[in-house]
Parts: C-alpha cells; sequence; structure tokens
C-alpha cells in the first residue's frame, strides 16, 4: 500500500540565489515530504528566510529547479502582529476570505444588534441569501471552529488584546486556511511561556506538513520531526530531532576543522616550495604550480568557520549587596503590578524574571535601575555598582549611525579586561566583517542587531548585567555561547527570557509573577519551577528584619549558590586535570621521552598516577554535587 505521508511534495536540485554578491544558496539539494515537520536552522544571514519564501514561491531563484505537488495551499504566519483596530476577532480571522468574509463579518454584527427594526431585517435577509450565494456557511463554522479551539473570544475587539493575543489571532488566520504547508518564520514572538507551550500543542497536532524557524530550542525539540540545516549555502536535512542534531552539527565541525588543518598544512608547504631560489624556480615542475593555484582557489572559495568569541569584563567587584527591595509597590494604568515586594539581590546571583506578557517583567527592571519611580516602598543600590542594559526595544540604536562609531564612541581601540583590541577586530569576535563594520546599522538585520547590542554591552565594564529579552533573533550558537558567557560570569545578572531553555540554563532562582501583584521566588530554574508549581508555592515574605520566612528564603538562596558554584569549581578542576594529563600522556608518546634518564621517566609516571587519582576523586564530588543539585 502506497504511504501518502512518504510522498514528496516539494524538491531542490541544484538550487541558487544570491542578493548583490551576496550567495545565500549555492547548488543545494531537498526533498520534504507530506506530514514533516521541519525546523531551518542555520546562522543569522544563512538563509533561513529565503529558503522558506524559495518553498512558498514567494522568491524565484536564480539557478536549478524547484518542483513543488500541484494544487498545494501554502500559507505563511506573518512576523508582524494585526493592527489592533476596532473589529471583532471573527472579523478579522473571517477577513482572509476576502469578499465572504466581508459579509459573514457584516452578517454576524448585523445579527447580534438586531431588534424589531424593518430595515435591519430585511438587510440580514439579504446578507443571509449572498451567504448562501457564495457556499459560506461551511466558512463561518470553519471560523467558529477555528476560534473555539484555539481560544480566542470571538467578540473581543483587537484593540483589546494584548500582543500575545494578537499573535494568537494571527495563527488562527492561517489555520482557517486550512494549509497543506504551514510555513512559521519566528512564530514565538510576542508570545509569552504560556502562549509558546500553547503553540507546542498546536503544531504537534496539526496533520500537514510545517516549515518552521525559530529560536526556541524546547519548540524545535518537540514540534519538529526532522531539522532542516543551511550551512555555507547547502540544505542538509536531518531525520532527528533536535539534540541529536547539535550532536551531529558538533562532530561535523570537528571534522570539518581537522580537514581544513591538513588542507593549510599542504598549502603551507607548497607555497614555501614556490617561494624557493631562482634556481628551483627555474626547474619547478609546471603541473605542480598548477596544483598550488588550485589549492589556492580552493582556500580563497573557503568559508572558514568562524566561533562567535563572547568574553565580558565584570570590572570591580561590587558590594555584597546589589539591591535591597523594601516593601515595594506599583501600578500603572490603575491596574496593581507590584504589592509588598521585599527582595535582596546579592553579588552573584543570576535572577530570572518569569510571568506572562503585560505582567510587570520591564516595570521591575526599570524600577531596580531607577528609571522608574515607585508608587510605595524603598530600592538601596549597592556600592561599586558598574550596570550595563541590554534593552529589547533596541532604544539603544540609532538606526543611520554605522557600526564602528555606535561602538567606538570615538576611539578606535577598547579595553577588555587588561587588553586593548581595535573595534574592528573586536568586531571580527561578534561575527561582523570589516566592511559591516563602516556600515549603517539600518541594513544589519534583526538578529545582527541584537548581536551588536551584546558587543557593546560586554565592552563597557560592568559588574550587574541586565538583559531584557536578550535572545530575540539571535541563532542557536550564538544563543549557546551567550550562556556558556553569563555561567561563568563574575558578576550579578539580572534576566527577562521566555526561552525556557536559557532560563534553565543560566539562572539560578526565579522571581514569577503571578498576578495581581503577587510575586513568588524560586530557587532553580524553569524547569524545577514548573514541576514545583504541583504543590502551592511559596510567596515573598512581606517583612524583612526579624522574619523567620525571610531568614530561611535567604537561607535557601545562600545554600542552592553554593552548591552551583561548588559544581562549577569542581568542573574547572576535572578540565584542568584533563589537560595536564593530556599532555604529560603526549610527552611520554614520542620517541624522545625514553631518552631520558629513567629517575626522570618515573617521576613523570608517578605524576600521571598522582592526576589519575586526583581526576577519580574530581570526578566522584562532580556525581556526588550533581546529585544533590538535582
Amino acid at each position: 500500500m502506497l504511504d501518502f505521508r512518504a510522498m514528496p511534495i516539494a524538491t531542490f536540485k541544484n538550487v541558487s540565489i544570491a542578493f548583490g554578491k551576496d550567495e545565500i544558496l549555492s547548488g543545494a539539494d531537498l526533498v520534504v515530504h507530506h506530514g514533516e515537520h521541519l525546523a531551518l536552522a542555520g546562522r543569522n544571514g544563512a538563509g533561513k528566510s529565503t529558503t522558506l519564501k524559495l518553498i512558498s514561491g514567494e522568491l524565484k531563484n536564480d539557478g536549478g529547479e524547484i518542483w513543488t505537488e500541484k494544487d498545494l495551499k501554502f500559507v505563511s504566519l506573518p512576523q508582524q502582529l494585526p493592527i489592533a483596530t476596532e473589529e471583532s476577532v471573527f472579523t478579522a480571522v473571517s477577513s482572509v476570505f476576502d469578499e465572504l468574509g466581508k459579509v459573514i463579518s457584516e452578517y454576524q454584527v448585523l445579527a447580534q444588534t438586531i431588534k424589531a427594526d424593518k430595515a435591519k431585517n430585511e438587510k440580514l435577509n439579504e446578507l443571509q441569501n449572498s451567504i448562501e450565494e457564495m457556499g459560506g456557511w461551511s466558512v463561518t463554522h470553519k471560523v467558529e471552529a477555528i476560534l473555539d479551539r484555539l481560544n480566542l473570544p470571538s467578540e473581543k475587539r483587537l484593540s483589546e488584546l494584548s500582543g500575545g493575543w494578537l499573535k494568537r489571532v494571527s495563527i488562527a488566520k492561517t489555520l482557517v486556511q486550512e494549509p497543506d504547508i504551514w510555513i512559521l518564520d519566528e512564530p514565538t514572538n510576542h508570545l509569552d511561556i504560556e502562549g509558546i507551550t500553547w503553540l507546542e500543542s498546536i503544531m504537534s497536532a496539526f496533520k500537514g506538513t510545517i516549515l518552521f524557524v525559530s529560536h526556541d530550542r524546547r519548540l524545535m525539540e518537540r514540534a519538529c520531526t526532522g531539522i532542516l540545516e543551511i550551512d555555507r549555502g547547502k540544505l542538509i536535512k536531518h531525520d532527528c530531532g533536535y539534540s541529536e542534531f547539535i550532536g551531529r552539527r558538533d562532530k561535523a565541525l570537528e571534522i570539518e576543522a581537522e580537514h581544513n588543518r591538513q588542507f593549510d598544512e599542504k598549502l603551507k608547504k607548497e607555497e614555501s616550495w614556490i617561494r624557493q631560489g631562482i634556481k628551483a624556480r627555474r626547474t619547478r615542475n609546471e603541473g605542480r604550480v598548477r596544483a598550488l593555484e588550485a589549492l589556492r582557489a580552493e582556500r580563497k572559495k573557503r568559508i572558514d568557520i568562524k566561533r562567535l568569541k563572547l568574553a565580558a569584563d565584570s570590572g570591580i567587584p561590587s558590594g555584597k549587596i546589589v539591591k535591597e527591595v523594601t516593601n515595594l509597590e506599583k501600578s500603572l494604568g490603575g491596574e496593581i503590578i507590584i504589592r509588598d515586594l521585599d527582595l535582596i539581590i546579592q553579588r552573584g546571583d543570576r535572577i530570572g524574571l518569569l510571568g506572562s506578557n503585560g505582567c510587570g517583567k520591564s516595570t521591575l527592571v526599570k524600577l531596580l535601575l531607577s528609571e522608574l519611580e515607585p508608587d510605595e516602598g524603598t530600592i538601596k543600590t549597592g556600592t561599586k555598582l558598574l550596570v550595563s542594559y541590554f534593552d529589547q526595544d533596541k532604544a539603544q540604536i540609532d538606526q543611520n549611525q554605522t557600526v564602528f562609531d555606535f561602538l567606538s564612541d570615538g576611539r578606535d581601540f577598547i579595553t577588555i579586561g587588561e587588553r586593548e583590541i581595535h573595534i574592528v577586530s573586536y568586531l571580527q569576535n561578534f561575527l561582523f566583517s570589516s566592511e559591516q563594520a563602516r556600515a549603517p546599522i539600518r541594513t544589519l538585520s534583526g538578529g545582527e542587531q541584537n548581536r551588536l547590542l551584546l558587543a557593546k554591552l560586554f565592552a563597557l565594564p560592568a559588574n550587574l548585567l541586565v538583559l531584557d529579552e536578550p535572545t530575540n533573533d539571535l541563532d542557536i550558537e550564538t544563543l549557546e555561547l551567550l550562556e556558556d558567557l553569563l555561567i561563568k560570569y563574575d558578576g550579578t545578572v539580572i534576566l527577562v527570557s521566555h526561552d525556557r531553555a536559557f532560563l534553565d540554563n543560566v539562572v539560578s532562582s526565579l522571581l514569577v509573577f503571578e498576578g495581581n501583584g503577587k510575586l513568588v521566588e524560586h530557587i532553580g530554574g524553569y524547569s524545577s519551577w514548573k514541576a514545583a508549581t504541583k504543590s502551592p508555592p511559596r510567596e515573598i515574605s512581606n517583612t524583612i528584619d526579624g522574619s523567620s520566612d525571610y531568614v530561611e528564603r535567604k537561607k535557601r538562596k545562600s545554600v542552592a549558590q553554593k552548591k552551583k558554584r561548588a559544581i562549577e569549581k569542581v568542573t574547572e578542576d576535572i578540565d584542568l586535570a584533563e589537560q595536564q594529563l593530556e599532555a604529560l600522556h603526549e610527552q611520554t608518546s614520542k620517541a624522545t621521552f625514553f631518552k631520558n634518564p629513567q629517575e626522570q621517566q618515573a617521576e613523570v609516571y608517578a605524576e600521571i598516577k598522582s592526576l589519575e587519582s586526583k581526576l577519580s576523586d574530581l570526578m566522584k564530588k562532580w556525581e556526588e554535587l550533581e546529585v544533590k543539585e538535582e
């Protein structure tokens, strides 16, 4: 029996496309099957959005062949939110059916307002006849069914909805069209964690084909059947989940790095040969010269695998107490955002702010940074505090300014730690070319602008990093490296994010907004909080001095931080011991080692044995700490 789901619905054969001098795809091949849910992976600018537009027919390729099955319905979710007009959710969703949608919406509005008005009754009958003639009742049922399935309020006006709910309206507008291929470009933008988990369930239940781009690794893991990697102009399909894909990707990079090393060694030898003396040049082998020219051409075409190099200057240590909040209250537009909050932020804390859209996370950040004044209560700031703030709205960026000028503030060099580095070299660490360094910021993509903000952030000495949605539009590699930097960072971090994996990997505690101004503290990351919410969470105490609850909470927090730092310390010790062992083993593997006196050889073997014993003890200690951490 023919397996319909195994049938190809779209193929690329030797496809290429370029924008000016930027080659996006080059000789790319691809087969997409019915029912696949493919997550596109690749660095910012690799061509993820371009590939989606090529598949949907929105863009035309420069070369090669693209085939799609006839009569397929492609529906794309726009990144932009619907305009918050006075029309109802029902009207907005039914508008995708053009003229029929307008008639249905008019009928719905009139049917709800009609009483004993003869003129309105006549108009209602006229609209009803029009709908019947256009076969529109089935459309009405589709819209109502989708709104019911997505828990959207039919009569609510768009102007009354938050950004997250407007995003849900956008999703409803695509699903009501019953797409064969559903194309989603960063669908989690504007959604809070509740909205993202809701989207996961919608995508997992979708029976057709999904092609989507997202920086949310949990969504990629749970909603996809495979990964479509875009790497330097090629399309590589991995029939596996996200976690396995990461392992494959890292292994492939290791192999390629080794291949490039061997290639460069060969090229270096050939360049040395060609630069020999006059006599050698006269008698050189012309075939070898041509081979060298081919090597040079291949090396020129090769795009080096560059890893983002992030480093943060934590400056001088701050005081032990970074912020002390007492009886804090804040209302906006008559709504209580924060009520009776007491909080102490200590040096080295990594605190994540968690809550739905509009709950007050950014408001709390602005209060802590003294950009807003509290209605009640006090916020005391500790000593020696140097703050760097990452703004999700990119308010710090002048789009007409060049990348170089934005970062330099009139200087050619910046100081990172105790080392001076040229601005262009520093930007190259963040994957900006010398051409991009001199270009206006408006020419950068959203992800590249976020990366530029991070470059600015880490160029400043700071012992308090405040990051408001830093993961938006970043590619996966940059996300992973940002996580690594924050884990190793010596200062204090306050973080707002809807990225569940990012919260799990970076923060040591959460401050959770539960509504009506109530905040709850949780020691640990998102996953442990989610597990803990099966039982009632502990509310933050309303008193500070003399409160046993406050003292107990402070003790728990201190213990958790000590555990985390102990794990980080033993991990560093393990890495150092392994490096020392590797160096000693390399020493004993050389023939020259055995020419040394036996006493010297014995000393090396004794040192190896001692390090192996030490490493064994460290591994046991690490396992014990991990068990306690869990």
